[in-house]
């Protein structure tokens, strides 16, 4: 396993963040992975994404928000997507034999789907989001998926069927509008963060290691 810590230029006005480069041997993709709203890229739930990809033979490469890079609050969304499309190029600079995918998990892969919505990524094939945010805890909307029509390379939606985030009434629909674009895997019992309910969950396989698998047919499935 290759694990390299870098920086780059996130944005000019917000300078450098941190990215961590998970490669393990004979890799053949790339997940760009943007971190939650009040986490980084250390954090517990990324940290299990990268190893359990990279045991499927996907690398990742995860990267800090300005804000999160120096405790400060929040960015705006611009500056965010402005670091997620630096990201995407960090990345590809980084490992250019790879096919690239991007994403993040909740807030991270929203602002991808923002970035990609509005101009597409260079090289991005495909985009992934672990527990896509839907809409606010208890305020049941759609209107943060509007933007996804407009994008038409594939997508991954790998979501808890306990996920108070995107709740399965509103989120499959969403997804079947999207049409071949986009391909919903519901993770038994999990919630948002992918804690599940051990007695009632039918499967034995770890979350993560589901996901991963789930990911990794994805890919040949869409010849991506």
């Amino acid at each position: 396993m290759l694990s390299i810590e870098t920086k780059f230029i996130a944005t000019p006005g917000k300078g450098e963040v941190s990215a961590l480069l998970m490669r393990p041997k004979d890799a053949t993709h790339l997940v760009v992975v943007g971190h939650g709203a009040s986490t980084n890229m250390r954090h517990a739930t990324l940290a299990a994404i990268a190893e359990a990809l990279a045991d499927e033979k996907i690398a990742t490469f995860r990267y800090n928000f300005p804000y999160s890079e120096n405790g400060r609050g929040r960015d705006s969304a611009d500056v965010c997507v402005e670091t997620v499309r630096s990201a995407s190029r960090a990345a590809r600079e980084t490992a250019p034999d790879l096919v690239l995918l991007a994403g993040g998990y909740s807030f991270g892969g929203r602002m991808t789907s923002t970035a990609q919505s509005q101009e597409p990524l260079d090289d991005v094939k495909g985009l992934v989001f672990f527990s896509f945010p839907l809409h606010l805890a208890g305020r049941l909307d759609t209107k943060r998926a509007e933007h996804l029509e407009q994008i038409d390379i594939p997508m991954l939606f790998l979501s808890g069927t306990r996920d108070e985030l995107a709740v399965l009434e509103l989120l499959e629909p969403v997804v079947a509008k999207l049409g071949k674009h986009a391909t919903l895997h519901k993770i038994d019992t999990a919630n948002h963060s992918y804690k599940v309910l051990k007695k009632m969950r039918t499967s034995q396989e770890d979350v993560f290691a589901e996901m991963a698998r789930v990911l990794r047919s994805w890919v040949t499935e869409n010849r991506i």
